[in-house]
């Protein structure tokens, strides 16, 4: 190795070669690299902590920290933190050639791994900032005139809700808001009430795969049944991606917006947004008139982040080590062990869906007689050192527990026995 290697310089061949997968990549000091960072991720065998010890191991939480919010920034691994670190370092080192290897990766593997990873085409995809900002450009690149009509419902998240209010002030469309009772009984409940508001003036449906409280939506049906009625439609997947497989071609929507920041496990400040190819005549560009059905153009142009971008591909390896259905087991089984747990404390009524097909496997909310969700954010925080959160809508003074892989029954336990005490 020679002397500029030492120093961790990443020229421009040995970048391209390690891809930014964090495996080969020189040791930045900044970025707290360790040696497990570079080790192969073994997929778990149980759902069980001792077997997902190894994969806890791969995050560097401060110790004592119980992180239980997930559903509002999820935490990455190491691996995705030095990929960031090494793609800074590379664009720093040589800004010319650090950006056009970046956007190599970006091409030539962030966008088909994700493509894979989520039953689309590449050029099905564009990458975003957040499901916020795909959802903004999905809604204003919908062709509507005024008077056409844009069914949403009570659960959207406000990220789903401000697109539409602002085409209801500034383009005249009419929007209609469906009461969907929180938990609601079952998906045909909700693809009832939602076919129902249907009129002769109806041109999409928007609506959330899972809600910010955790309720699971049933898109493919609610897909079909809008296509029945010449309706596009619409999903907000911020909270379902990395919770639960996702094949977007399977689900068959026209339109589907996540972020890959929260269960994913990818850098802070990434998202992406998915238009069938079938639904590009009727979802344009906000950004260009020279925008072709082949060619879409749908995210905004200019200099993007692309070491954070690019690191995308470090975070898809990590969920693909792990298995998808994996991760979703894995979840689940922390959810039910803290929804058991949740039984046996007076005072508490879970709202979460009560079977597994319109519940998430990793977000969890309740409410506890005389405690207030919002104060309980910081209780939790001062008292243990554990984050999580609220969840004060939909008629609720709910508190939100999001658990994902990293998280252990330890925590759990000592999560219920400070909300066994807790009061107003």
């Amino acid at each position: 190795m020679d002397d500029v290697s030492r120093q961790g310089f990443l020229s421009r061949r040995g970048f391209l070669k390690a891809g930014a997968a964090g495996a080969t990549l020189a040791s930045l000091p900044a970025c707290g690299a360790t040696e497990l960072g570079r080790t192969p991720l073994a997929a778990p065998i149980g759902v069980d902590d001792s077997s997902w010890a190894h994969v806890r191991a791969r995050f560097m939480l401060e110790p004592g920290l119980a992180y239980m919010n997930n559903a509002s920034l999820g935490m990455p691994p190491t691996e995705v933190v030095k990929a960031v670190c090494d793609g800074y370092e590379a664009i720093s080192r040589e800004p010319l050639q650090g950006k056009n290897d970046l956007q190599v990766i970006i091409t030539n593997q962030v966008l088909p791994r994700l493509a894979a990873y989520f039953g689309a085409d590449v050029g099905e995809l564009s990458l975003t900032r957040n499901a916020t900002e795909g959802l903004h450009l999905q809604a204003m690149g919908l062709e509507l005139n005024p008077g056409d009509e844009v069914i949403i419902t009570t659960q959207e998240h406000p990220a789903g809700n401000m697109p539409w209010a602002l085409r209801k002030v500034r383009h005249g469309i009419k929007v209609t808001e469906v009461f969907i009772p929180s938990p609601f009984e079952s998906g045909e409940q909700v693809v009832a009430l939602m076919e129902a508001a249907i009129t002769s003036r109806t041109k999409a449906i928007s609506f959330c795969h899972a809600t910010r409280g955790g309720h699971l939506y049933p898109v493919r049906e609610l897909s079909r049944m809008a296509r029945r009625h010449g309706v596009m439609s619409l999903v907000d997947g911020a909270q379902a991606i990395g919770q639960i497989p996702v094949d977007l071609s399977d689900l068959e929507c026209d339109a589907y917006s996540g972020s890959l920041h929260k269960w994913i496990l990818g850098p802070a400040g990434t998202g992406f947004m998915y238009v069938r190819k079938g639904a590009r005549d009727q979802i344009k560009s906000s950004f260009s008139d020279q925008s072709l059905i082949d060619s879409p153009s749908l995210g905004p142009g200019g200099t993007a982040d692309f070491p954070v971008r690019a690191a995308l591909s470090t975070a898809i390896d990590f969920c693909n080590a792990l298995g998808a259905e994996k991760i979703e087991h894995r979840c689940r089984y922390l959810s039910d062990y803290l929804k058991v747990g949740l039984l046996g404390i007076d005072g508490v009524n879970i709202l979460s869906g009560s079977t597994p097909q319109i519940s998430c496997p990793g977000s969890t909310i309740f409410e506890k007689m005389d405690l207030d969700a919002i104060k309980a954010v910081s209780l939790f925080e001062e008292r243990i050192g554990t984050h999580i959160d609220e969840h004060q809508r939909d008629g609720h003074n709910a508190i939100r527990v999001s658990t994902h892989v990293y998280n252990t029954t330890a925590e759990i336990d000592r999560f219920l026995e400070v909300l066994s005490e807790a009061r107003a």
